[in-house]
């Protein structure tokens, strides 16, 4: 790192420090007031369609639950089970949990989860909230790929973007602005180390505006959730084709 990118750090770190308490504040207050939505209803676990065999499993925190949407039909995996069913007998597990960490993730599935041919992976947002390390995120999502591939089977890995917190209207300023440093920080460690490991980064590219999201301002709302569902089954697909 050259000095200059060195004094960088040590501004950014300075100014958080300086705002942590205004940080604090706003994250009560948000939390005090915004509306706790539950996870969605429906089976965790399943088989659907007819063809070769898809062993799939989704992995993740609130948004890989179906927290917004009433239904798992309606939430990622359902989304995904809808475009894998006319081509594969697909067999499936989610394991995910509103407020779960990646190193929280990796505890679950040691845990106990099956064999996979397809992993997709929702993570980091709780890893934002939480303050972890940018060196400590990478280091629990590089343990938990290669606890997929080693323990688990996984031919395919599909890793969902940080989102960028810094868009949704839920926070307020200026933590929603920190949020949205800390997560672009923590998902440039998650490309990179994809790229090196030959997993599928997916980009989050839609504009978490007010029409798309859940009604807390923060959660997917069903048209997210088709979207993500639809891409990363047309991902699993082509990657097994």
């Amino acid at each position: 790192m050259t000095g200059q990118g060195r004094l960088s750090v040590m501004q950014a770190a300075f100014v958080t420090l300086l705002c942590a308490p205004v940080y604090l504040a706003q994250a009560l207050t948000t939390i005090a007031r915004t509306e706790r939505l539950p996870e969605a209803a429906g089976p965790r676990s399943g088989e659907i369609g007819q063809g070769a065999l898809l062993r799939l499993l989704v992995l993740g925190d609130s948004s890989a639950a179906g927290v917004g949407v009433a239904h798992q039909d309606q939430a990622l995996v359902g989304q995904m089970l809808a475009h894998l069913a006319p081509h594969h007998c697909v067999t499936w597990e989610l394991r995910a949990r509103s407020g779960v960490t990646t190193h929280g993730a990796r505890r679950s599935l040691l845990a106990g989860a099956g064999s996979c041919d397809v992993a997709v992976l929702a993570l980091g947002v709780n890893d934002v909230l939480r303050e972890t390390r940018a060196d400590s995120f990478a280091r629990a999502y590089a343990a938990l790929l290669q606890d997929l591939r080693q323990h688990h089977g996984a031919r395919v890995i599909l890793a969902s973007a940080v989102p960028p917190l810094g868009l949704f209207p839920a926070f307020p300023e200026p933590w929603r602005s920190h949020l949205g440093r800390r997560a672009a920080l923590l998902d440039a460690r998650l490309q990179d180390l994809c790229a090196r490991t030959g997993v599928e980064y997916v980009p989050f590219d839609l504009t978490p505006n007010t029409d798309l999201l859940a009604r807390d301002g923060f959660h997917p709302g069903a048209p997210i959730y088709a979207e993500w569902g639809a891409r990363m089954a047309g991902l699993a697909l082509r990657a097994l084709s």
